[in-house]
């Protein structure tokens, strides 16, 4: 767990507020406002060069997000949020997957505790996450939200937009990377109707019947099809563990 010499981290918990030209989902439609009231805005930034990601609220003083997101950075994570309803706020730990791997993205997952309880009202909301003992099924349709590329290329819109993304046999990702695991990660997405997460969207949530059951990884070359999420009845006994140990009600 990262407790000293720590970046500044700040995260935004919005619905589906504008954003100053990030990058956004291929594919998708823009998002009813305030229609996602779990999503949280990260930027990451350094002497040279800014990312975007995204995260989702768990809890009033939790997120969840993809490890690779902060993994190894000592950078600035804040929030460029222009709308009233957002929230800016320090996350003062975070905690990698000690299995975690950048190479395949394996275990791509990073806890955040905030530094103080987010304010929890119409726009600003939790979302449940999948227990250890639910899984979504092959041909289920998900939703996901983010601030990711709208095409290969930048620049993307200036709103939160969502993509519906239909749920694979894990042997199509199979065929793809030798690095997928299928206890551990979702296949997702259809590659007939070209959409897909891209750039930008990383750490977001897979969303099928109202709960966070994946986390928006690394994607493969192809940025369309298929790409793995984390799957986060995999990790729920390790969530409930580090949000015990960082003082979280579970």
């Amino acid at each position: 767990m990262n407790t000293t010499n720590t970046p500044f981290l700040s995260l935004c918990t919005v619905g589906a507020l504008n954003q100053p030209r990030s990058l956004q989902i291929i594919g998708g439609r823009e998002a009813v406002p305030h229609s996602r009231p779990y999503m949280a805005y990260l930027k990451t930034q350094n002497e040279t060069h800014s990312s975007a990601c995204g995260g989702f609220l768990i809890r009033p003083d939790a997120v969840l997000s993809a490890a690779h997101c902060v993994d190894k950075k000592r950078v600035r994570l804040h929030c460029s949020c222009t709308e009233r309803s957002q929230q800016k706020i320090r996350a003062g730990k975070w905690v990698i997957h000690p299995q975690y791997l950048h190479k395949g993205f394996k275990n791509d997952i990073v806890l955040l505790k905030l530094k103080k309880k987010a304010e929890i009202n119409d726009n600003v909301q939790c979302i449940s996450i999948a227990k250890e003992n639910e899984r979504v099924r092959v041909g289920d349709l998900c939703t996901v939200s983010g601030w990711g590329r709208t095409s290969l290329d930048p620049p993307g819109s200036d709103v939160l937009r969502e993509v519906e993304l239909k749920v694979q046999e894990d042997k199509i990702c199979q065929r793809v990377s030798s690095n997928y695991q299928r206890q551990s990660m979702i296949c997702v997405g259809d590659e007939k109707e070209e959409k897909a997460t891209y750039k930008g969207d990383s750490g977001g949530p897979l969303v099928c019947n109202k709960k966070a059951h994946g986390i928006v990884s690394g994607g493969y070359e192809n940025p369309f099809f298929p790409k793995a999420f984390a799957r986060i009845s995999h990790f729920e006994p390790w969530i409930r563990k580090q949000l015990k140990r960082t003082g979280l009600s579970p």
